[in-house]
């Protein structure tokens, strides 16, 4: 263990907080001090996903009421939006991110086990971020997918201009291309894959295996939490949502010819058989079966490489996106990881949590940083077509503390 990126990212973990109790031009003031992912530059307000994951860490340090004022920041938003916003930010507020933050509340309550909290606050804002992905979101399938609440179409045409400058691919002429262009876009950045050619650039049309992987377990956790506050009506409801989900999802999302839960299009009923990592979403949620889980391990080394997990296999139509092959992320190792180990495969999980270690400590060691996303093949900084890879603590530093208590 390096004990010098253990002690950089407790010097530095305070220095991530803010204070806005106030709304000030874009930002949306928040009652509690909340956690950024990085100490200066790019990303200065309180994101929703990138948050559970250093929410792991502050807990794992014992900086518990830090890690309760984030959650709470978050049961304000969803309360006064009707869904937690992508982020703190007025321009957010046309989209969420995937939903974690049932699991938030659970991790926290079964720390502190305050039943009042929980009834009063948590459980009633997670039932309103549920109705927001089952209605606003809401496929014929049954099942749920990524997109936006933007409604003109002269957005999504401007979306569209700037996503085909990012990626450095030409504008297409016909005007509907464009517009799914941009409902894409705005999909993939609520999914929070942005970008990814894990969608084929129809992200707002696809069913993805990671968010309802995520709906799964909001319904177990309510069901947990309904279960606790002696609500056995509510148990059996929430209940009965999970197995209909998993059913549905082994229907439709399973692929056979791959082994692994994949993304299907959600008019054509038509399988993207890429083998990404939120093909282990179903393991990190519980809802695979355990011939479902050996069958995705299997299915491993298409995205384990020397320094790490991948963000997908690679492929000859691969677009050099940023949650592409190979780049690799905190949050999916994180995934990966805790998947395996839900499913008693800890000698994969260690091998790969072994891996992110060594390559957070050597470039920390290169470069005096934590950044936010790392090439798995060469064991670099990765750099990409989006924007340059910023520093990073957050969601890097979460995990990091969470694979060396792991690994201990």
């Amino acid at each position: 263990m390096n004990t010098r990126v253990r002690t950089y990212i407790l010097e530095n973990l305070p220095l991530t907080v803010r204070t806005a109790h106030e709304d000030n031009d874009t930002l949306i003031g928040l009652p509690y001090p909340y956690t950024t992912p990085c100490v200066s530059g790019m990303f200065q307000e309180l994101y929703y996903w990138d948050t559970y994951f250093t929410n792991v860490g502050l807990l794992s340090v014992g900086m518990t009421r830090q890690a309760q004022y984030n959650i709470d920041n978050m049961l304000y938003l969803v309360k006064t939006y009707g869904k937690m916003p992508n982020g703190n930010r007025t321009y957010y507020l046309n989209r969420s991110q995937p939903p974690f933050l049932s699991q938030m509340v659970r991790e926290l309550f079964d720390l502190t086990q305050d039943i009042a909290w929980l009834y009063e606050k948590a459980y009633p804002a997670l039932e309103t971020e549920y109705r927001f992905w089952t209605e606003r979101r809401a496929t014929p399938s049954g099942l749920n997918r990524y997109g936006c609440d933007l409604t003109r179409d002269e957005e999504y045409l401007d979306i569209a201009a700037y996503f085909a400058e990012r990626i450095s691919r030409p504008l297409p002429a016909d005007r509907d291309t464009r517009l799914a262009w941009g409902k894409s876009m705005m999909a993939l950045a609520e999914s929070g894959w942005d970008c990814t050619s894990r969608f084929a650039l129809h992200a707002h049309e696809y069913i993805p295996a990671d968010l309802n992987s995520l709906l799964y377990l909001l319904e177990t956790n309510m069901a947990y939490f309904a279960t606790v506050l002696q609500m056995p009506t509510d148990a059996d409801k929430w209940q009965a949502r999970a197995c209909r989900r998993q059913q549905q999802m082994t229907a439709q999302l399973w692929d056979d010819s791959r082994g692994v839960f994949c993304d299907v299009h959600g008019k054509t009923g038509v399988t993207n058989r890429m083998v990404s990592a939120a093909a282990f979403y179903p393991l990190f949620a519980g809802l695979a079966t355990p011939a479902q889980a050996a069958s995705t391990v299997q299915a491993l080394p298409l995205l384990e490489y020397e320094h790490g997990i991948a963000c997908c296999e690679k492929r000859d139509d691969l677009l050099d996106l940023q949650w592409d092959h190979p780049h690799g992320w905190a949050c999916l190792h994180y995934i990966v990881i805790q998947g395996l180990r839900r499913y008693g495969y800890e000698d994969d999980a260690r091998r790969i949590a072994q891996a992110y270690t060594r390559t957070v400590e050597r470039e920390f060691d290169r470069t005096g940083n934590l950044w936010e996303k790392y090439n798995v093949v060469t064991g670099q900084v990765s750099a990409t077509l989006e924007y340059d890879t910023p520093p990073m603590l957050g969601w890097s530093a979460g995990v990091y503390l969470f694979c060396e208590d792991f690994l201990k």
